[in-house]
């Protein structure tokens, strides 16, 4: 009897215990705060309407390269005068290409415009190769020259083929509007994301957010934790997210008072990571494998590594996003795009 009477009363006390902190602490979340907990609920079916308006973005650049005859000396001076034809060795054509995310963010009058980063669709539109002497310091003569002769940014799943136009770009802040006109019509809907946005510098320690993205060209929701809110005074922060290529341009949703009270207060731009140079041998030593025990004599090639340091991920914050429109709204209406709505 002893026994059992010890157990009942411990059982009481919890039960007693968890209703009090129920009660207690749910009427918190109506604070005008953005929530540092989990959600106390489901939030599936506004993630999943959200993930309809997050596209996978692919970006490519094509290049024609002219590599120039060994000690030739072809200098700079010389490609801005157009006279350098003489000393090209041979021809190349390559691309680069990004992917990336762009979310929807309005959809009127057959015209769609997205937001993204502008390190994504920002290639450079010629890119000199300069010689190494046998000390590693750049010689002024160039060993190759690209230009960029075309570049396409499409989102597969739009119509048309998903060609997009870059309206406007900064990319100091890495912010780019991309849009187009469709010259149909579209016999289905375009979901457009339609939750305000929110005010980054508004985050505290903690806060709980949602990114969303396309990390290796997979559609993805993680979750993260605010760290140095306001950190630029402009409303960015840092979170413990993880992040992989292709992430860049994700947003950032953090919730006020509860599901399903989402707000973009930003977008996934970068990570930190550590480069670094090493040598290595011919791909065919690598691929029948080495002893390792035997000194390697043969000819050794230089390999470049970037090792990303996860769990810290920059975000620009939406108050630059929305700076970033207003600062480009004649430009936008000059081109057919009324972006005002979203500040009303």
């Amino acid at each position: 009897m002893k026994r059992i009477l010890i157990t009942s009363i411990a059982l009481v006390f919890v039960i007693s215990c968890s209703k009090k902190i129920y009660e207690v602490a749910y009427p918190t979340l109506n604070d005008g705060k953005y929530d540092t907990e989990f959600p106390y609920k489901s939030c599936s079916a506004e993630l999943s309407e959200i993930s309809n308006t997050v596209r996978k973005l692919n970006s490519i650049a094509y290049y024609k390269s002219y590599v120039f005859i060994p000690k030739s000396e072809v200098m700079k001076s010389q490609i801005l005068k157009n006279d350098y034809k003489d000393q090209v060795s041979r021809e190349i054509y390559y691309n680069n290409s990004v992917i990336g995310t762009a979310t929807v963010i309005s959809y009127k009058q057959r015209r769609i415009t997205l937001v993204t980063c502008s390190h994504i669709v920002d290639f450079p539109d010629t890119v000199y190769n300069y010689v190494v002497d046998k000390s590693g310091v750049r010689t002024p003569y160039l060993q190759s020259i690209s230009f960029k002769e075309k570049q396409r940014n499409f989102v597969a799943e739009l119509p048309e083929r998903g060609e997009l136009e870059i309206l406007a770009m900064d990319k100091k802040k890495d912010i780019a509007i991309l849009g187009r006109k469709f010259e149909g019509d579209i016999s289905f809907p375009i979901p457009v994301f339609n939750y305000p946005f929110g005010k980054g510098e508004k985050l505290e320690w903690g806060s709980f957010v949602y990114l969303m993205g396309y990390p290796k060209g997979y559609l993805m929701v993680t979750r993260g934790i605010v760290s140095q809110p306001d950190r630029d005074r402009e409303g960015s922060f840092l979170v413990d997210a993880l992040f992989n290529r292709g992430f860049s341009g994700g947003i950032v949703l953090a919730i006020k008072d509860g599901v399903p009270n989402f707000e973009l207060v930003g977008m996934a731009s970068s990570v930190s990571a550590d480069f670094e140079y090493k040598l290595i041998p011919p791909e065919e030593v690598t691929r029948h494998g080495y002893d390792p025990r035997i000194p390697y004599e043969d000819d050794v090639y230089l390999e470049f590594n970037r090792h990303i340091n996860y769990g810290i991920t920059f975000i620009v914050s939406s108050e630059l996003i929305q700076s970033f429109i207003k600062d480009n709204s004649d430009l936008l209406n000059q081109k057919g795009y009324d972006l005002s709505h979203l500040f009303e």
